[in-house]
């Protein structure tokens, strides 16, 4: 039996070592862009606070509003992304987080590098470069983000997981590989929009597990129940 590799949503699959995976989903342009937006109206206001009160303190206060461009531009992003869970105030507002493309959460190094590229991604105007590189990769990176090994998630749906249909949990016949056991819990988590005659027809593709069975997808619900421990959960 064998499972298909294109991504068909934006969902994005992460095996763990202890055999298990992490389904998080992805966080296109639009949603990224308005995040982006709020981040930015958030440090102009605060820039426009010191903008007018500095001044009134000589060359010193122009040199303390230099320094407060300089870590609005480059440290703010950083400090919330290692700091604070992965999100700035605007990622925060949206339920984004920012992680490493294996799930795990970001780093000073990481975090650094992603947001010294925005330079690049900002090229040659309003994030062009950025936008077609999210267009273009599988899990919607801009350059900084390939370079930092980095991806963008929906919090609050990091972790994906879908009830199945109450089955007896079945071993099955022979060890399954990640993708073989990936392929059965995605059939009983659709298995709800399938008719009863659907269902078993799709199945029955799975011929070295459900061999001769009359009802082949009672089988591979069976199985998927015992991969998750027989709760169904």
């Amino acid at each position: 039996m064998t499972a298909a590799t294109p991504m068909l949503d934006t969902l994005s699959r992460v095996p763990t070592p202890e055999g298990f995976e992490l389904t998080l989903r992805l966080a296109g342009p639009v949603p990224r862009a308005l995040a982006y937006a709020l981040d930015l109206a958030i440090r102009g206001l605060v820039l426009f606070a010191a903008a007018t009160a500095l001044p009134y303190f000589g060359r010193g206060g122009t040199g303390l509003l230099l320094l407060c461009v300089f870590l609005l531009e480059w440290f703010y992003p950083v400090a919330f992304e290692v700091w604070a869970g992965g999100a700035t105030p605007g990622k925060r507002a949206f339920g984004l987080a920012v992680l490493n493309d294996n799930g795990t959460p970001v780093g000073f190094g990481a975090s650094v590098t992603r947001n010294l590229l925005r330079a690049a991604d900002f090229l040659p105007v309003l994030y062009a470069f950025g936008l077609v590189s999210m267009i273009c990769t599988r899990q919607f990176q801009r350059l900084g983000d390939l370079a930092a090994g980095t991806i963008v998630v929906y919090r609050e749906r990091a972790l994906v997981r879908t009830p199945l249909p109450v089955a007896p949990p079945l071993a099955p016949p022979f060890a399954l590989t990640l993708d073989e056991r990936r392929a059965v819990l995605d059939f009983a988590e659709r298995h709800a929009t399938l008719s009863g005659e659907r269902a078993d027809e799709l199945a029955a593709h799975a011929t070295p597990l459900v061999a001769a069975s009359p009802r082949p997808a009672a089988v591979l619900l069976g199985i998927a129940n015992y991969q998750r421990g027989g709760t169904g959960r």
